[in-house]
């Protein structure tokens, strides 16, 4: 059985939310997607496209905001390094909590950011 698409609605509050946290972070991203992705839940270009896994709308609140603050911050920091870690810790103090890993019976078990 196919999934259904995203309500509308959903993926506008899902992209309000990424303006927000891309101006509390003061980053400016040229583009953002919210596409079907198999092996992650997201990824960010040097050019300054993230783009999301549609299945994220369907994820926790705390997971999809931890999803994008840390897709955002690649836009100030490329790699996972202690000044990463430092700000997704400024940002998101128990980030650390906040991302479990789906039930390895479900279909988004594995992926990564």
């Amino acid at each position: 059985m196919k999934s259904q698409p995203p309500a509308p609605a959903a993926a506008d509050a899902f992209r309000s939310q990424v303006r927000h946290w891309a101006g509390r972070i003061r980053v400016k991203p040229r583009q953002v997607r919210l596409q079907k992705m198999r092996r992650k839940w997201a990824s960010s270009s040097t050019a300054g496209t993230v783009s999301f896994s549609l299945d994220l709308l369907t994820q926790p609140a705390p997971f999809r905001e931890y999803v994008i603050v840390h897709e955002l911050l690649h836009l100030k920091v490329p790699n996972h390094g202690k000044l990463f870690k430092t700000l997704l810790r400024a940002y998101l103090p128990d980030y650390e909590s906040i991302r479990p890993e789906p039930p390895l019976d479900s279909p988004v078990a594995g992926r990564t950011l």
